[in-house]
């Protein structure tokens, strides 16, 4: 099983009284993925930056790492 890090962005928004994950973006790095988590914090609730394990087999992400966190965002459950 080959598996590797990624950097992952993920939005936060409402959805009917719910926060609610939006489109995941990806970055080449963690500076990267903390640069536009900066960004786009002003269009949404919440949005947060991780550095996940990737199994490049199956594409399954584990062992979640919060990079960066700009308002509301939900617990990222650990697969």
């Amino acid at each position: 099983m080959a598996s590797g890090e990624k950097f992952i962005i993920l939005p936060y928004k409402k959805n009917r009284g719910n926060l609610v994950p939006g489109e995941m973006r990806q970055a080449s790095s963690a500076a990267s993925a903390e640069k536009i988590a900066a960004s786009m914090s002003a269009r949404f609730i919440g949005v947060a930056a991780y550095a996940v394990m990737v199994d490049e087999e199956t594409g399954d992400m584990t062992s979640p790492r919060l990079l960066a966190r700009h308002g509301e965002i939900a617990e990222l459950n650990a697969a």
